[in-house]
């Protein structure tokens, strides 16, 4: 039984990813629920992340957003039985890849799967379900009236989070780095109900248009996709170029508004935090790692889950997901998603 794990090099930059030949599974554990995966979905490994909090290691498991059928449970199971089909994610310490074909996983890091979600689609949106319910339910509160824009609408995470906060009742704005992008998020149904903002052309101003949006009055919620942390001369990538300042965030920020950032070196300078003061405003920083990296949430976190198989089965989540790919073709697919290559979710299906 062949698993995927990454290798990460002296230099601490360059990874190979390697299928090692998995002896036997231990026995199942009092609380393990052995699960057969039929999906898995590939996402970036944050090894600075894994660095910080210990868990650096040779050899790191591969694939943790899994979707599959029960095989067997341990003997203090009580929330599942053989032959259940089960969506989770594997936690951060876990030695399990998901990218094979027989796992173990502890029974508090899985839900059941409605019958009607497909394999793909439960292990493809998992992730991105958890990190939209974080940034929009738990460090701020969508609600009906409220205006939120979300930054990059059509990557994976975008589109997640532009359903949810259109299903709450809010006003969403969105941004698109190229006329595909754009194209996309205009063919969204429900659509996109307030604007969707194209920078590809580096011409509009982002926060012009989005005090435009809302008649001066800035918006409630901005979700970003990473900021410009310096003047345009010291960024070097394409990709920052398209990404808004840190001022411009600030700038189209409302009164009372909540700033949720994905930039984890986030500077703000005394001039930035009077704005912020002024408008009562709040800056919140995306993880959505801390439900693995503390249990005392545990039970928000099923809720969570379970709430994100429940809008998959009633369509109110429809993801951006790739078509699905076979386990011989998964270490050239994890290769392009470390380098941030991949605009779509990308599943290997078993």
């Amino acid at each position: 039984m062949k698993a995927l794990y990454c290798q990460q090099n002296s230099s601490g930059e360059e990874m190979t990813f390697i299928f090692q030949e998995r002896e036997n599974l231990p026995p199942t554990g009092d609380n393990d629920v052995k699960v057969q995966v039929r999906a898995c979905a590939l996402s970036w490994i944050d090894t600075k992340l894994l660095s910080e909090v210990k868990l650096e290691k040779e050899l790191l498991p591969v694939g943790r957003e899994i979707s599959g059928v029960v095989l067997e449970v341990g003997r203090k199971v009580s929330f599942f039985q053989p032959d259940d089909e089960v969506a989770g994610i594997l936690p951060l310490d876990s030695e399990e890849s998901g990218l094979c074909e027989v796992v173990l996983v502890h029974e508090h890091y899985l839900v059941h799967k409605p019958e009607k979600v497909c394999w793909v689609e439960a292990a493809g949106t998992v992730r991105d379900g958890v990190r939209a319910y974080t940034a929009l339910h738990y460090l701020s509160q969508v609600s009906p009236g409220k205006t939120v824009l979300v930054m990059d609408g059509a990557s994976p995470f975008g589109t997640i989070a532009i359903q949810l906060a259109q299903h709450r009742g809010a006003k969403v704005i969105s941004t698109a780095y190229s006329l595909e992008d754009k194209q996309y998020l205009e063919r969204l149904r429900p659509a996109v109900e307030a604007r969707v903002i194209d920078v590809s052309n580096g011409k509009i101003d982002v926060a012009e248009s989005c005090l435009e949006e809302t008649g001066g009055l800035g918006v409630d919620i901005v979700v970003d996709a990473g900021v410009k942390l310096y003047s345009a001369e010291d960024e070097s990538t394409s990709k920052s170029q398209l990404l808004p300042h840190k001022h411009d965030i600030i700038t189209l920020l409302g009164v009372g508004g909540n700033w949720i950032t994905t930039e984890r070196n986030l500077q703000l300078d005394p001039p930035d935090s009077h704005s912020l003061f002024l408008k009562g405003a709040t800056v919140s920083f995306l993880n959505e790692e801390i439900w693995n990296l503390s249990n005392i949430e545990q039970g928000k976190y099923l809720c969570i889950l379970e709430d994100i198989m429940e809008k998959l089965s009633s369509s109110v989540f429809r993801p951006q997901l790739d078509e699905p790919i076979p386990l011989y073709e998964a270490k050239v697919s994890m290769e392009i998603v470390q380098k941030n290559q991949a605009r779509k979710r990308q599943v290997i299906q078993f």
